[in-house]
């Protein structure tokens, strides 16, 4: 198990992200919204703007206040 830090001491099993992506098109705000309705929503932003929305392989989706950039360069580090 892999453990990448999305900001603010948080962090997430690197192994069950399925996608890390930008929280501005419409798609992807009808996913949260979708989310926080069914109770699968983790805002780890803490009352920052939302950067990132991580995907979780168990439904979960997460909020991140960290730079898209930022978190999938923390990704490629694990991964080498």
């Amino acid at each position: 198990m892999k453990l990448i830090n999305i900001g603010f001491g948080n962090m997430v099993n690197g192994d069950r992200v399925i996608a890390v992506v930008s929280p501005d098109s419409a798609p992807i705000k009808r996913l949260v919204q979708d989310a926080r309705e069914k109770g699968a929503l983790i805002d780890a932003s803490y009352g920052r703007r939302t950067q990132a929305v991580l995907i979780m392989d168990s439904d979960h989706v997460i909020l991140s206040g960290i730079a898209l950039d930022s978190l999938t360069g923390r990704f490629m580090q694990e991964e080498n």
